[in-house]
């Protein structure tokens, strides 16, 4: 992820022009910027302000979407539906938003009353989320796709990584979990069906079962073995009836 320095002055409010100049935003007009980093508690306090940014986080929600969509299309294209999914989910949720949010120091300039600003709202993720979400907005609004992907992909796609792996190191039974906890279906349980061999080299069989339901079965030279197993099957017959969607 691409980080900035803050502004050295934390005390006073940064000004649209001075955040322009601080990270190269591509703005030639200020009003479309001041109106995105405007939260809707400022308006409330400040009558000769009418527009605050809820409109266009609106807007730079759904081009963030778009846009980290079809970066995860095109640059995983070995990836399946579901994953591709949860990848762009991650990548969008309100947390990694504010993260990007706080890496430009956008706290500091977004406009807020003062019972946010006594709240503590510069640094709260839903209000970073919003203000990063509608300043995309405004990007897309006054220059276009082309440069809000320009602007969004530097900051969003080296995060990509660093969430691939994740997804790819957590193990079957954990990502299992997850998602049944997830739907409110309770945890999954694990049932040994048989052993059969000698001993020294015995095969498991094992069922993983939810809310009563079979979803998956899994063999294996130990019982821990064959209940990972059992997870990946289900989660491969989830994958494949379009259900672990990630949301």
């Amino acid at each position: 992820m691409i980080f900035f320095e803050p502004p050295t002055e934390h005390s006073g409010l940064e000004s649209p022009a001075e955040l322009v100049e601080r990270i190269k935003l591509p703005f030639d007009d200020l009003r479309l910027l001041t109106r995105a980093l405007t939260h809707r508690s400022y308006v409330n306090e400040h009558t000769n302000v009418i527009e605050d940014n809820e409109r266009l986080e609106f807007l730079g929600d759904a081009v963030l979407d778009f846009v980290i969509g079809a970066w995860v299309y095109n640059h995983f294209p070995e990836m399946r539906e579901g994953e591709m999914t949860r990848m762009r989910s991650a990548l969008v949720r309100t947390e990694s938003l504010a993260d990007v949010a706080r890496s430009l120091g956008l706290g500091q300039a977004l406009r807020l009353g003062r019972g946010e600003l006594q709240g503590g709202g510069r640094d709260r993720d839903p209000l970073l989320c919003g203000t990063f979400e509608a300043l995309v907005g405004a990007i897309y609004q006054h220059k276009g796709l082309e440069t809000a992907r320009d602007f969004v992909l530097p900051l969003l796609g080296p995060l990509a990584d660093e969430i691939f792996t994740q997804m790819h190191t957590l193990d079957p039974k954990s990502r299992l979990q997850e998602w049944s906890q997830r739907e409110g279906l309770g945890i999954p349980k694990y049932i040994s069906v048989t052993a059969n061999g000698p001993d020294h080299a015995k095969t498991f069989v094992m069922e993983v079962h939810i809310s009563g339901k079979l979803f998956g079965t899994g063999t294996g030279s130990s019982k821990h073995a064959a209940s990972q197993n059992a997870a990946q099957n289900a989660l491969d017959n989830l994958e494949m009836n379009s259900d672990l969607t990630g949301n």
